[in-house]
């Protein structure tokens, strides 16, 4: 017993201390949303340590908001169940990057903390996102 709870404590922490960041949950309007294009190649992974700050879009769109000015969009495959309301998620990942292979995981308000866990996409690289 006292191993499992180490381990479970353990992923917990991983959890949250490799959160990306709780985002701000803005739906952009339609005229918003017209201006955004794709500017690059699709990437399978972007440096974690290059994420400014992340912006849950809804349940299915997450903007990663990058260090040196760039952003991905990452569509999910599926809809993330709360994410768009929840506006925060969390990951874990042995490798200094975070990819389209990962998962991610809804962080919910207590006494629930933890919500659906959902794939991610690839990582387009955007233009005309609002700041």
């Amino acid at each position: 017993m006292r191993g499992r709870t180490k381990r479970a404590l353990a992923l917990a922490v991983a959890l949250l201390c490799a959160a990306g960041s709780a985002g701000q949950s803005r739906p952009l309007k339609p005229e918003q949303e017209a201006k955004i294009k794709p500017d690059g190649k699709v990437e399978d992974c972007i440096p974690l340590r290059s994420i400014r700050n992340t912006r849950v879009r809804d349940d299915r769109t997450i903007d990663f908001y990058m260090n040196n000015g760039k952003v991905y969009r990452n569509t999910l495959p599926y809809a993330c169940s709360g994410l768009g309301y929840e506006e925060r998620f969390g990951y874990a990942t042995s490798l200094p990057q975070l990819c389209s292979v990962d998962i991610i995981t809804v962080l919910r308000t207590p006494p629930i903390p933890i919500g659906a866990s959902c794939g991610l996409g690839k990582f387009q690289p955007i233009s005309g996102a609002p700041k």
